[in-house]
């Protein structure tokens, strides 16, 4: 990796904010089902604090749609981390992300504490990509570290605007991540396959189109694939479609053809007549989804077709 890593920048006693992934699955009472994201964090705020710096957490959790939401607190975050924390830090929950009072609360801070912001999606500005936004979050901080790896495909304020009004490099999972990556693509062990989920193809054109020239294969499945079937002509029903697209997702289709990289779509999914745990579900073949049913998820014909794909892989790039 040839970029600013944390190591190679001062961070000592200095503010220091980490733009993390806590986007953490919730429970119906609004506890945390899974802290994997939150356990990931650790290597960077761990250096941040044995270099007793001021250590600024930010993140999003859900889709507030940008507005300040209780369901949609970073609380939760707040009160597991201190559990992991332990005695090592005091941690602190802003009641807010922004504002000459969170400034002052950050002010106020000791070395070696870590301040959790509230929920940057409370604010339109961070989807948006808002400057102005961009430029508050900066001015909270003397040092940005970006390590929502999981994040990085977003144009968000605190993805892509922050780190131009102050320092700023990678962290421990970033770091990590991007040097598994560039292995997995540069330098694989073959057969080398990839296995790409999401609901949106225009999240990772990109991606997409760097590994169409470089996989021997590529399993596509998530909600895009009925982006990629509905660019073969294919109905999909009322399943989510990017039909702005369409053009993009044949040329890239073409992009594997010339590169001789295998592209692996869904044969079959499990579709329901609409979105709701009580609804009635059947398994069709991917060409017969019917006209106002939605597809939920891959069929067993699937399951079965990609697992035969990845046996002979010797390197499996899951994003």
């Amino acid at each position: 990796m040839n970029k600013l890593f944390i190591k190679d920048i001062d961070v000592r006693k200095k503010r220091v904010m980490v733009r993390t992934d806590c986007n953490v699955p919730l429970d119906e009472d609004g506890n945390i089902a899974d802290d994997t994201r939150i356990r990931a964090t650790l290597p960077t705020i761990n250096y941040l604090l044995d270099e007793e710096a001021k250590v600024i957490i930010a993140s999003h959790l859900g889709r507030p749609e940008g507005k300040a939401n209780p369901k949609y607190s970073l609380k939760p975050v707040a009160r597991r981390l201190q559990g992991f924390l332990k005695e090592r830090a005091n941690v602190i929950m802003a009641e807010d992300c922004i504002g000459p009072k969170i400034k002052k609360q950050i002010e106020e801070m000791r070395c070696g504490d870590v301040i959790v912001l509230e929920n940057l999606r409370f604010y339109p500005g961070e989807e948006k990509n808002d400057p102005s936004f961009a430029k508050e979050l900066a001015s909270l901080c003397d040092v940005f570290i970006q390590d929502a790896f999981g994040n990085c495909h977003r144009k968000h304020a605190s993805m892509i605007g922050v780190d131009g009004y102050v320092p700023s490099a990678a962290g421990f999972l970033l770091k990590k991540e991007i040097d598994y990556f560039e292995k997995a693509v540069n330098n694989p062990m073959r057969p080398v396959v990839a296995l790409l989920g999401g609901a949106k193809v225009s999240d990772k054109i990109k991606i997409i189109e760097n590994l169409a020239k470089k996989m021997d294969k590529i399993l596509i499945g998530g909600a895009m694939a009925f982006t990629f079937l509905k660019a073969q002509g294919f109905s999909v029903g009322q399943s989510l479609v990017e039909d702005s697209m369409l053009d993009v997702v044949r040329n890239l289709m073409d992009i594997s053809k010339r590169n001789g990289t295998k592209l692996y779509l869904p044969v079959d999914f499990v579709v329901a007549e609409k979105f709701d745990s009580r609804a009635e579900t059947k398994v069709v073949p991917f060409q017969e989804i019917p006209e106002k049913w939605i597809a939920l998820d891959i069929g067993p014909a699937t399951t079965k077709l990609f697992t035969e794909a990845l046996q002979d892989a010797k390197t499996i790039l899951w994003n």
